[in-house]
Order: C-alpha cells, then sequence, then structure tokens
C-alpha cells in the first residue's frame, strides 16, 4: 500500500525553514486576501521569474495587474509594511518622511515643469522579474490625473510621462530596453503620493546610481 501524501503545510509555513517555524500564523499575515495567501503558500521553486519579452506584454496590453513578487519576497513585504504602520503610523507617513524626505507635498509648479516635484527610486519590493530589470518608482508632487469611470490615468498625463521618460532615460539605453506603466487606482498600494513605475533592461550601472542618486531599496537593506 502506497504510503499516505503529507498534509499540505499551512500557507504561513511554506518557504520557511523548519527550525524556524511560528508555533502559529504571525500577526502580519492574519487578515490577507485570497490572492496573497495563495502566492505566499506557493514554493519559491516554482516560481519562474519573468523574462523581458513577457514584461513588455503584460504592460503593452495593460493586464499589469499580472505582475506579483516572489512567493518569499511577499511575504518579507508584508511582514516590513506590517512594522512600518506600528512605527509610523502609515505606509505613507514612511515613504514621504524617509525615502522621499519630502517636507512638504505641495508641487511647485505644472506636471514635470520643476525637478523638485520629481524623485526617482528604486522600487523598495519589486515583482518577480528577470534580476537584469531595474524597477524604478517615479514620485511625483503633482496629480497624475485619472479618469473618474475608469481609474486609470488620462490620455493627456499619459503623454506627459511618455514625454519625460524618453527624455530622462532614452538616450542612456536602449529604446526597446524601457517601458513605463501607471497601475491603476485599484492596485496601488500607496494612494497618497502619485508615482508611476519604469523599468530598464540591462541598464548601465553607473546610469542607475546616477538617476537614482544612489538609492538602494529597502528590500536588499532589511534582512
Amino acid at each position: 500500500m502506497p504510503e499516505s501524501a503529507s498534509p499540505a503545510l499551512p500557507f504561513w509555513l511554506v518557504n520557511v525553514p523548519q527550525d524556524q517555524w511560528p508555533t502559529e500564523c504571525p500577526d502580519f499575515l492574519r487578515d490577507l486576501g485570497d490572492k496573497d495567501r495563495r502566492i505566499i503558500g506557493s514554493p519559491d521553486s516554482d516560481y519562474t521569474r519573468l523574462a523581458w519579452p513577457q514584461v513588455k506584454g503584460i504592460v503593452e496590453s495593460g493586464q499589469v495587474d499580472r505582475f506579483h513578487r516572489v512567493p518569499s519576497d511577499l511575504r518579507r513585504y508584508r511582514q516590513f509594511t506590517f512594522g512600518l504602520v506600528q512605527e509610523y503610523g502609515s505606509i505613507m507617513n514612511f515613504i514621504v518622511n524617509e525615502r522621499l524626505q519630502w517636507k512638504e507635498l505641495k508641487p511647485k509648479g505644472a506636471p514635470f515643469e520643476y525637478p523638485e516635484d520629481i524623485k526617482i527610486l528604486y522600487n523598495d519590493w519589486p515583482y518577480g522579474i528577470d534580476e537584469d530589470i531595474a524597477h524604478l518608482v517615479i514620485w511625483t508632487k503633482f496629480e497624475l490625473e485619472e479618469d473618474a469611470v475608469t481609474g486609470r490615468i488620462t490620455p493627456k498625463i499619459a503623454k506627459e510621462i511618455d514625454d519625460y521618460v524618453r527624455k530622462t532615460f532614452a538616450a542612456r539605453i536602449n529604446p526597446d530596453h524601457l517601458i513605463w506603466f501607471s497601475n491603476w487606482r485599484a492596485l496601488k498600494s500607496v494612494h497618497a503620493v502619485e508615482h508611476f513605475h519604469v523599468m530598464l533592461y540591462r541598464a548601465d550601472a553607473a546610469f542607475l546610481k546616477e538617476i537614482t542618486n544612489g538609492d538602494i531599496p529597502m528590500s536588499a537593506k532589511v534582512a
């Protein structure tokens, strides 16, 4: 008679060394939705990072909801953001005061008119993509106008973003290795500070250091 299958692990024990298993589900994982539970409960070994052609295809088709993190990275992200809320009161407070270090959020001028209204940083917790892809977040003090019905940015602001991205990045990287997108309202993890995403494939390390002012993502800083 064949051996009976081992019972499936609770999602909160997957990808955790057995000698580090908690006795119960950690607080930072208790209130997750079904999607995050499913991802965190999947072995990292089953995950394949998205290659550049796949990343471009997802963005160009507008299916950015298909991006998600490697399971163990999503677990770390949830633990980190849970701690931020305990320490700073909200993720927004941490972003504004620690990452952006902006004293106030009022823009100096019209969209993309003043560099002081923009900051380029790494995405602290990037998606599960090829590690040759740099995932940047462009934070802005000015509004990225959205359609009230769809929650997506308007064609006018999309054109302004595209012009900015081309001017800022295209001279230093193969245009085929550059893409940007803005999450629609329902997908944004930080709502109070405007931002959009830029992905660069095989960008020069010196250029990345220059454009981010030497930034290091939080995922590389925390254990």
